[in-house]
């Protein structure tokens, strides 16, 4: 087991994955309510990030089921300057990650199922 702190936990992930990813700039967890976990932000605040965001998400899965095509997974919101990506981590927490304009989506398609699954495992893991 690690003597690592759970948030540190979860911040060095969003940093692992900020260095894998081309024009990731932010990301932060927050529980599916739009309360803030932790983050790797320095320009946004967080907390207001947090709470629209699980809106967002909120919105995007009962379209979703509205429309009969299976769990969200995430919502993409493609913006003059960049992008607001946010991510389901199970049904109680998503992920937020803000791009710049050279956000390479493939790859944070590619990255994102085995992140989502290491910050569940950590959620849960803090959670019990």
């Amino acid at each position: 087991m690690s003597s690592q702190a759970p948030s540190e936990a979860l911040v060095d992930e969003l940093t692992s994955l900020r260095e894998r990813v081309m024009g990731i700039a932010e990301s932060l967890i927050s529980t599916a309510d739009g309360l803030l976990v932790t983050g790797d932000t320095a320009t946004v605040q967080p907390e207001s990030v947090a709470a629209l965001s699980a809106a967002a998400l909120a919105l995007g899965r009962r379209t979703a089921a509205e429309v009969g095509f299976g769990g969200l997974r995430d919502v993409v919101s493609r913006c003059n300057r960049g992008y607001v990506v946010v991510l389901a981590i199970g049904d109680h927490a998503l992920l937020v990650v803000l791009g710049d304009e050279g956000l390479d989506i493939a790859a944070l398609h590619r990255e994102c199922p085995t992140t989502i699954d290491r910050l569940d495992k950590l959620l849960t893991a803090n959670a019990a």
